[in-house]
């Protein structure tokens, strides 16, 4: 029947688009609605998951700038905030677990920093197709942002790489040679033009750079990854990123529609959720905001930068389903992930439509704490 869930996956993603949501809330929603009439995901659906978050990660790899990540603004903002971010989770969820409430009694230290890792990460798809609608992907701001996902995107992909039970053989010593096969990889990608193949070409790498690495014990999706980086350097890396973001978010409709199908939220849930939005989202983009401004970027930018990450992200929800699996929060704590971050990409649209106008209105205020140096990249023109 995964076919026919898919169909209804497509017309609930169909109407969030009409709502000018992402339609990762109409997927995460269709799965809602099959659960609660009795639906139950098949093989299918896993598949799909299971490449869709593959394909996230060669494409993350693809993006792989060295030169762009080594400015301060990018590496320690995202470094920093996700320290706070983390800190302030565990503080806050361990608090209501000593105030008695029954949901956060059974946290420890550990379970509340697996939440408060997940809750630190924002949507890399969400900023991409924000900054492409006002065409500010090539603004500084936009670099900033964008800069900041790939460095967080990199930390999340070490956790998943400790997080594996999985021993490597010794035949994993091999893969020390992958940079040899990188002209042959480049070559092949030079000669496959810009259409289907081109896309063909990019599945067919990630997939079986995710069965290698499986082959000699090790994480699929870290193989995905590495050979996206050593892609990443060639001159049609960015398009073939580009032509496989729709692709890969298509496969993303498996992992979040086998979420909803698994379970149904209760108003409990419900309501977590959306105190995790109200109450820790508003600081986390001012710690975004406050960092960037310290750093020494012009109020403007570093407000703009702030929206662009103002809500959760996919990788989170990626990062708590592995913490579910290794037993250190409980199934709960996935489905409140997810319904955190399906309300968080609501306030962030409606937001990040008004960006601009928000920031006109603040402008005098944000500039009391636009240092006096600014950098020499982030100068008025």
């Amino acid at each position: 029947m995964d076919p026919l869930w898919i169909l209804v996956a497509f017309g609930m993603g169909f109407l969030a688009q009409q709502l000018r949501l992402p339609p990762l809330v109409g997927f995460l929603a269709a799965g809602f609605a099959l659960h609660a009439l009795g639906a139950e995901g098949g093989s299918l659906l896993q598949e799909l998951a299971d490449l869709g978050v593959t394909l996230l990660l060669f494409t993350i790899g693809l993006k792989l700038r060295l030169r762009s990540l080594l400015a301060v603004e990018v590496w320690g903002t995202a470094s920093a905030h996700m320290l706070f971010s983390v800190l302030l989770v565990v503080g806050f969820l361990l608090l209501l677990g000593l105030a008695g409430l029954a949901t956060f009694s059974t946290l420890d230290w550990r379970s509340a920093a697996v939440v408060g890792f997940a809750l630190s990460f924002s949507s890399t798809v969400f900023a991409i197709k924000i900054l492409e609608e006002r065409a500010e992907l090539k603004s500084r701001h936009g670099q900033t942002a964008i800069g900041i996902l790939i460095i967080q995107d990199i930390f999340a992909v070490v956790f998943l790489t400790l997080a594996t039970d999985k021993t490597p053989t010794l035949w994993a010593i091999a893969l020390l040679a992958l940079p040899l096969v990188r002209p042959l990889l480049s070559r092949l990608l030079e000669r496959c033009g810009h259409g289907e193949i081109q896309v063909l070409y990019g599945l067919v790498v990630a997939v079986c750079a995710s069965a290698l690495f499986e082959l000699v014990g090790m994480k699929g999706d870290l193989g995905a990854l590495i050979i996206g980086v050593l892609l990443s350097g060639h001159s049609k890396s960015t398009e073939l990123a580009r032509s496989l973001l729709s692709f890969k978010d298509l496969l993303l409709l498996g992992f979040f529609l086998s979420i909803g199908i698994n379970a149904l939220p209760s108003w409990t849930d419900l309501a977590i959720a959306l105190m995790l939005v109200v109450v820790l989202l508003p600081i986390k983009t001012l710690m975004f905001h406050a960092l960037l401004a310290g750093l020494r970027l012009r109020a403007h930018t570093a407000f703009l930068s702030a929206m662009s990450l103002a809500y959760y992200s996919e990788f989170g929800l990626i990062v708590a389903a592995v913490g579910v699996s290794a037993g250190w929060i409980g199934p709960q704590w996935l489905m409140i992930m997810a319904l955190s971050l399906a309300i968080s990409f609501v306030f962030a649209a409606i937001l990040n439509a008004n960006a601009h106008t928000l920031y006109a209105n603040a402008d005098h205020y944000l500039r009391r704490y636009q240092t006096r140096a600014l950098r020499t990249a982030d100068q008025p023109a």
